[in-house]
């Protein structure tokens, strides 16, 4: 198997997210959480950007022990050098660096031309190499980029020093098939490939970073960049616990990480309460509805076996158990178990007169609680042993 190199960039690009801004202390309690969930690689910020960045940046390289310690910055020998200072605490750091290479980015954003883009980009990992052998550089936009340009600035960086190429989807445009066509692309057409590990950075405004990265490792990638429940700049990035999970899942890929998988969903609320941004209830893995059952036909199959509508088990990502919702689309095999929980025994033809109960409080309410329940099965014993005495 093969692994795939997980590059959490959640107190970078995840606090880009408005409102989500964080403080030293609270970057640093994160950033050992990430590094015991297993993340090889952590991108801890943007030291140039701002004083209490660097500051951030400097104090997590001296707290972490095992992973990579990645700093930010644009294609800017002074953004460089500051990266570098930054980090130099860190037992093993990253300066990551680059540039815009699509022509959107080249005439709009630089007002320049591909040839001075390919020197611009060459340059900058030249720089870089001067304070670390680890360099990682990015093709801002590269999915909007014409393939065989791109080509051309992988081959110049790989040649300067570059380590790692990172092939980012800025704006989530690409369809997965396109973007794993482009890392194909590359592998098979840069002549020094094989001297540096391609890297995945989609963004998710289709929806689609996820299905990009794993097409993107399918076509030759071997590490995804992602952040804890997708946070990121506009609509997010890759998910750190989907990519994961769909690895761990589908063993054909013959790919495998150093997560902990039973750390997902903590991991999850520690980042959501962090910083301050709840996770939708319908989030893949880590949302709240992701192992409930409220539909009475999937709830009749789940009780049966869990796998009739269960791809994974909930302790895998550190939730305690499924959940079964009770609500008006629920059945009576559901309403049988959840009387059984609460510690009540009845026979088939109790629980057929208490559904009709139950479907009436139901219609009232959105979800049916235990306390419901428990009100429903006093109210039944209680008539049942009047019945028992006038008979």
């Amino acid at each position: 198997m093969e692994k795939i190199v997980i590059f959490d960039t959640t107190l970078r690009d995840g606090e880009q997210v408005p409102g989500c801004k964080l403080n030293t202390k609270e970057k640093i309690e994160l950033a050992l959480k990430l590094e015991e969930l297993g993340v090889d690689v952590l991108e801890a910020g943007f030291p140039i950007s701002s004083p209490g960045d660097f500051n951030s940046v400097e104090e997590i390289s001296k707290n972490i022990k095992n992973a990579i310690v990645c700093g930010l910055s644009r294609a800017v020998q002074k953004d460089i050098e500051v990266a570098a200072q930054a980090l130099k605490y860190a037992k093993r750091s990253r300066i990551h660096t680059g540039i815009g290479t699509s022509d959107f980015h080249i005439k709009s954003k630089f007002n320049s031309t591909r040839e001075e883009i390919l020197k611009r980009a060459a340059q900058c990992v030249t720089w870089a190499k001067n304070f670390t052998d680890d360099v990682e550089f990015y093709a801002e936009d590269a999915g909007r980029t014409d393939n065989e340009y791109l080509a051309r600035v992988i081959e110049a960086v790989i040649k300067a020093g570059a380590t790692t190429v990172n092939i980012p989807d800025t704006t989530g445009y690409c369809l997965p098939h396109e973007y794993g066509e482009k890392i194909a692309f590359l592998k098979n057409n840069v002549s020094n490939i094989d001297k540096a590990v391609i890297s995945c950075h989609c963004h998710n405004d289709l929806g689609l970073a996820t299905a990009n990265s794993i097409s993107g490792a399918i076509s030759g990638a071997r590490q995804i960049e992602c952040t804890i429940n997708g946070l990121g700049e506009r609509a997010g990035n890759t998910s750190l616990e989907e990519v994961v999970m769909v690895i761990k899942q589908h063993k054909s890929l013959n790919f495998y990480t150093n997560i902990d998988s039973t750390k997902l969903y903590p991991m999850s609320r520690l980042v959501s309460e962090t910083m301050g941004m709840p996770v939708q209830p319908n989030k893949a893995i880590v949302g709240s509805n992701a192992f409930s059952h409220s539909s009475g036909i999937h709830q009749d199959g789940f009780l049966k076996d869990s796998l009739t509508y269960e791809i994974m088990n909930p302790e895998e990502v550190g939730v305690d158990s499924s959940k079964i919702v009770l609500t008006a689309r629920s059945g009576r095999s559901a309403l049988a178990y959840r009387f059984q929980k609460l510690g009540f025994q009845f026979y088939k033809s109790d629980v057929d007169v208490l559904y009709d109960h139950f479907l009436k409080v139901a219609d009232r309410k959105k979800v049916v609680e235990d306390e419901d329940l428990s009100e429903l099965a006093s109210e039944f014993e209680s008539s049942k042993k009047m019945q028992k005495a006038e008979s």
